[in-house]
C-alpha cells in the first residue's frame, strides 16, 4: 500500500494548482483503500508479485476518488471522512472538474498495463458505475424502490468497482478462467455487503465515527434496504410516514424513522442480507490457493460485518 501510495501522489502531478490542490485533498483525506488492497491482495494470493500491481492499484482508487467527487456535487453533501467535502471547500465547478481529470489520468495508466483485458475491464466498470449513479439519481425520492431495484442500483454503483478490482489482479496473474471469476464473485459479494453495511450505519452509526452526517441517505431521498424492509414490515401509518420522508427528504423525520426501522427489524433483515454476501464473498476465497492472502481475504469478509465507519 504504500507502494501505492507513492504512484498515487506521482500521478496527481498536475501543472494546473488547482488539479492538485483538489486531488491532494480529497485523496490525503484517507478513506479505506478498500479497493487497490483487494486488487493486491487478490495478485498476492495467485502469485504475481510484479510492479504493474501498484498501478493498476492506484487506478481503481482514482476511478473510485472520481466517483466521490462527482456523488458528493450530485448528492450536495457537506461532510466526507470527518472533514468538509471537496465540493464544500473548493466548490462544485472545481469537483466535477478534478472528478474528470481523475478518470483521464486513470486511463492514462491503464495503457501502461499494456493489457486490452484490464482495460475492457475498467472501462466497462467505469461505465456501469455511471449509469448505476443515473439509476440512483432517477430514483431519488421514490418510495417505490423495491428490492430488486435497489440492488440494481447498488451492484452497479459501488459492487462493480470492487469486482473489477479483484478481477484485474487475476488479470495481472495470468489466472485460468475459473480463478478470475472466484476473484470477482468475491469483489461483488464483498462490496454489495459493504454497501449494505453502509446504509444501516445511515440509521444507527455515530456520526463522529463516520464522518459523515447521519441521516444523509434520507436528504436525498434514497430508499435503501433499511427503508423498503420497513416499509414492508410495518402498519400502514408507519409505511406512509416512511413513504413521506423518503419523497420529501425531511430529515426532521429521521428520529421517527429510526423509531420504525428499529420496531419493525428492518435493520436485522439488512444485516441478514449483508451476512449472506458475506458468506458468498467467504466461499468465493476459499476457491483460491490456501495461503495469508487468502486468509486475509476470508477475513476481510467476516469482520465487514463489524465495521462501524
Amino acid at each position: 500500500m504504500l507502494q501505492v501510495d507513492r504512484v498515487i501522489a506521482r500521478r496527481l502531478d498536475s501543472g494546473v494548482p488547482l488539479v492538485g490542490n483538489v486531488s491532494q485533498y480529497i485523496i490525503s483525506a484517507g478513506g479505506k483503500r478498500l479497493r487497490p488492497a483487494l486488487l493486491l491482495l487478490c495478485c498476492g494470493a495467485l502469485g504475481y508479485t510484479g510492479d504493474q500491481r501498484f498501478n493498476m492499484a492506484a487506478v481503481v482508487e482514482f476511478i473510485h476518488t472520481a466517483t466521490l467527487l462527482h456523488d458528493d456535487v450530485v448528492d450536495d453533501s457537506a461532510l466526507r471522512r470527518g472533514n468538509p467535502t471537496a465540493n464544500a471547500k473548493f466548490g462544485n465547478p472545481a469537483s466535477v472538474l478534478v472528478g474528470d481529470f481523475l478518470y483521464s489520468r486513470a486511463f492514462q495508466m491503464m495503457v501502461d498495463s499494456q493489457s486490452m483485458r484490464i482495460m475492457a475491464v475498467l472501462a466497462d466498470a467505469t461505465n456501469i458505475i455511471a449509469e448505476g449513479e443515473v439509476m440512483q439519481l432517477m430514483n431519488m425520492h421514490n418510495a417505490g424502490l423495491d428490492e430488486a431495484g435497489y440492488l440494481q442500483v447498488i451492484r452497479s454503483k459501488t459492487a462493480k468497482l470492487f469486482e473489477a478490482s479483484a478481477r484485474v489482479g487475476a488479470i495481472l496473474s495470468g489466472s485460468n478462467t475459473a480463478m478470475e471469476e472466484a476473484c470477482a464473485e468475491y469483489g461483488q459479494a464483498l462490496g454489495t455487503a459493504f454497501q449494505v453495511i453502509d446504509d444501516v450505519l445511515d440509521y444507527t452509526g455515530d456520526a463522529s465515527i463516520m464522518g459523515k452526517n447521519l441521516g444523509d441517505d434520507l436528504r436525498e431521498g434514497k430508499a435503501t434496504l433499511p427503508l423498503i424492509a420497513a416499509m414492508q414490515r410495518g402498519t400502514d401509518q408507519e409505511r406512509q410516514t416512511i413513504q413521506q420522508a423518503i419523497e420529501t427528504g425531511d430529515v426532521g423525520m429521521l428520529d421517527a424513522v429510526i423509531t420504525i426501522v428499529k420496531k419493525t427489524g428492518a435493520l436485522d433483515i439488512a444485516r441478514h442480507a449483508a451476512q449472506q454476501e458475506a458468506k458468498r464473498a467467504i466461499n468465493a476465497a476459499q476457491l483460491l490457493p490456501e495461503g495469508p492472502h487468502r486468509d486475509c481475504l476470508v477475513q476481510l469478509a467476516s469482520q465487514l460485518l463489524d465495521r462501524n465507519h
